[in-house]
């Protein structure tokens, strides 16, 4: 059985993670040879102070 774990930066819809989950579903039920409800996905919402990228948290960045 996959298990996805997607971490996102905060701010994506639920409408948004449903066309991913449905897209990362058919690929991954496609090609590891496994019905699509044995894929489980998990998504994860980062703050943007609890991200940073070039020594610059995410929050700060303008």
């Amino acid at each position: 059985m996959p298990f996805i774990q997607i971490h996102l930066a905060e701010g994506r819809s639920v409408e948004q993670k449903r066309k991913i989950a449905a897209a990362v579903t058919a690929d991954v039920s496609r090609i590891a040879e496994v019905s699509p409800d044995r894929v489980k996905i998990y998504f994860f919402d980062i703050k943007k102070e609890d991200m940073a990228g070039g020594g610059v948290l995410r929050a700060d960045e303008h």
